[in-house]
């Protein structure tokens, strides 16, 4: 079979095991495709194995023969999106009714006594609820930041591992903690903190066992401290330097909102920025979630550093935080990223919904000509994969993992659009026909493959119910 004639196979009835697989795929001459770089992607994608292997300009062909052509003259290519920030466990608790309309400290101290009910299946159902959703979207990679480990869930981490394998998505999934309660001036319940001393074991136990290194790796560890009013300065240093001993990224919250400032500077004598930078973690292995509250001069500092930032629009919005600085963080030498955040300050883990919002919140703080949808996509992709410290995912170009999404415009919402990539944001796109993840289909056709949804939903419902009864 040559690269001139192709044996052309509907994407309906491609079958490709699931894991590795040496066969040439040519992803043939899409509508539209987002590389997030200068590449011309208008002849398609060629993968091999897990890998994309070449990027076709317009009328070339393959350079050797292929095993399968899928076409995709109706399919718009982006890479698999990356979600920079979320809580899984809290898709048990959207749109719940007490915190609806309430900003985030009163949100917090109302759910804390919610979310200490969490159980180990709790965890495991919200975790394959969140990254389904996820995955609908086109997202391949996610972020998770699980800080609550109240007393039978220890091994909350082991649990989420169990569902990232099962689905097959990339995790960074990051070893939270909060150990200052109530009694210490912090915000937690007393019994959702933990002693320094476990938290270090554990994040040190889970860095062995479950860490990926190298190109291609589908779990990896952060530590993640909470955020600097459910956690002592003491595990933020200690986490810090156990980040530089393990070689692995520092997450936290920061400067979200205003009632934060507040604390700091009460508690620590502080700013948000100078706190981070006396507990060392001014460096390029941080990535911070919001980031809207700092001053020109702090802007200078997270830049400098190369500190990362994940842009949650669509929480700061309904928590009424603020808009993140994006361009001007941006300018200072930050890298930006998107993240969906937790599903009780969201109520939707969709990442193409989270790029129109960030979208439209980004014009309304720098105007329609600077952010564009490219722009915005280029943070979903390759600036999400640079908050995580990787070089492998967020772009399509020679050498990457192949990890893609696919959309068709073929729904009412963008009949009469021109622009396919504008229309995916503009038009608002919210699923994705078909997901690959190293060069493995994990969405066809808007289904899940290998699970079964009505029944997860089902059982994820009825745990909501229970979770939020006590």
């Amino acid at each position: 079979m040559s690269a001139t004639q192709p044996n052309d196979i509907s994407l309906q009835n491609f079958k490709k095991p699931f894991h590795s697989s040496s066969n040439r795929i040519w992803i043939k001459q899409p509508l539209a495709c987002f590389t997030a770089n200068e590449l011309d992607a208008r002849g398609g994608i060629v993968i091999e194995g897990e890998r994309i292997k070449e990027v076709l300009p317009l009328g070339q062909l393959p350079s050797l023969p292929v095993d399968e052509v899928v076409d995709a003259s109706e399919l718009v290519v982006l890479p698999g999106l990356i979600n920079t920030h979320h809580h899984f466990y809290q898709t048990l608790t959207r749109a719940w009714g007490p915190v609806v309309s309430e900003p985030l400290f009163p949100w917090l101290k109302t759910l804390y006594p919610v979310w200490a009910r969490l159980t180990p299946e709790a965890l495991s159902l919200a975790t394959q609820v969140a990254m389904a959703e996820l995955l609908l979207s086109g997202c391949t990679t996610a972020a998770d930041h699980h800080y609550l480990f109240p007393t039978g869930m220890e091994d909350a981490i082991d649990v989420q591992v169990d569902v990232v394998r099962q689905l097959g998505m990339r995790a960074m999934l990051t070893r939270g903690s909060m150990s200052l309660g109530e009694n210490e001036g912090g915000l937690p319940p007393q019994h959702t903190v933990q002693n320094g001393d476990v938290i270090l074991a554990d994040s040190h136990r889970l860095i062995k066992q479950y860490h990926e290194r190298g190109e291609g790796a589908q779990i990896q560890i952060a530590l993640a401290p909470c955020s600097p009013f459910s956690v002592t300065r003491e595990i933020m240093a200690d986490s810090a330097i156990l980040a530089q001993q393990e070689d692995v990224r520092l997450h936290t919250h920061l400067a979200e909102t205003l009632d934060e400032e507040d604390f700091c500077l009460k508690t620590f004598g502080l700013r948000t920025v100078d706190y981070l930078d006396s507990v060392g973690w001014m460096s390029d292995r941080t990535w911070l979630a919001h980031g809207i509250h700092f001053n020109g001069q702090e802007i200078k500092r997270l830049g400098a550093a190369g500190v990362g930032i994940c842009h949650c629009p669509v929480s700061n919005m309904r928590l009424a935080s603020g808009i993140c600085p994006t361009l001007d963080l941006s300018a200072a030498g930050a890298h930006i990223g998107l993240g969906v955040d937790g599903s009780a300050s969201n109520d939707a883990s969709n990442m193409m919904y989270e790029a129109r919002q960030a979208l439209y919140l980004q014009r309304l703080k720098y105007g329609a000509e600077k952010i564009t949808p490219e722009r915005v996509l280029g943070w979903a992709t390759k600036g999400s994969a640079a908050l995580l410290g990787r070089n492998d995912i967020g772009e399509i170009t020679p050498g990457k993992q192949a990890d893609l999404a696919f959309y068709k415009l073929d729904e009412l919402r963008f009949s009469g659009s021109h622009d396919p990539i504008a229309a995916l944001l503009l038009c608002g796109a919210e699923k994705a026909e078909h997901v690959m993840i190293g060069g493995q289909w994990r969405v066809k056709e808007g289904q899940i493959i290998d699970l079964d949804l009505p029944t997860l939903i089902e059982k994820h419902k009825a745990c909501a119910k229970q979770l939020v009864a006590g």
